[in-house]
């Protein structure tokens, strides 16, 4: 096969993300997280809708959003462990992005199709990430789900996180763990 690419294959079929409580700095910044980005926007989009943004956050844009985390959390009623686990994951990252599904009002692409774009857009960052040599983890969490979060990160109301991609540099290499049975999951319909 004259296209194949074996060596990204292989990388596919190893890949492994790294826990963000992991993650390190120096995080991409400059060219070489507008390369991830631009990466990453090569996702599939049906109708070229772009139906995903991006806001990269670090700094004290990740302090700030701590302190909210615990402070939503706690007006909530949320368990400590919970706003504890949402405060640390912005309080202690080098740098996330988030990518925000921003869905399109068009008669053609349903709105789930552009949600699941979105997934591509977190999954291809992760990979392009990894590739590069970088930790990565997609992360959601309760922050991800909370209007009164989401509203301090300019979302609107349309607007929902597909995901926290932090991003850093990683400092264990995680075990691998088990993964699907293939043969257990998959139909073959030849008929």
């Amino acid at each position: 096969m004259p296209d194949a690419r074996p060596e990204v294959l292989e990388f596919l079929l190893t890949r492994r993300s790294r826990p963000a409580k992991t993650l390190v700095p120096p995080a991409p910044e400059g060219e070489a997280l507008r390369r991830l980005l631009t990466a990453a926007a090569r996702s599939p989009d049906h109708g070229k809708l772009v139906p995903w943004r991006f806001v990269v956050l670090r700094g004290a844009a990740l302090a700030r959003l701590a302190g909210l985390a615990e402070a939503r959390g706690r007006a909530l009623g949320l368990p400590e462990g919970d706003i504890e686990k949402a405060r640390n994951a912005f309080a202690n990252a080098p740098l996330i992005v988030t990518v925000v599904s921003a869905p399109r009002n068009d008669p053609k692409i349903p709105r789930i199709e552009q949600q699941l774009s979105a997934g591509c857009v977190c999954l291809g960052l992760l990979n392009a990430a990894l590739a590069a040599g970088w930790g990565a983890n997609w992360l959601t969490g309760w922050p991800a789900h909370d209007r009164g979060f989401c509203a301090a990160l300019g979302l609107s109301e349309a607007e929902s996180v597909a995901g926290f991609i932090h991003l850093g540099t990683a400092t264990v290499t995680p075990p691998d763990r088990e993964r699907p049975d293939i043969d257990r999951i998959t139909s073959w319909i030849e008929a």
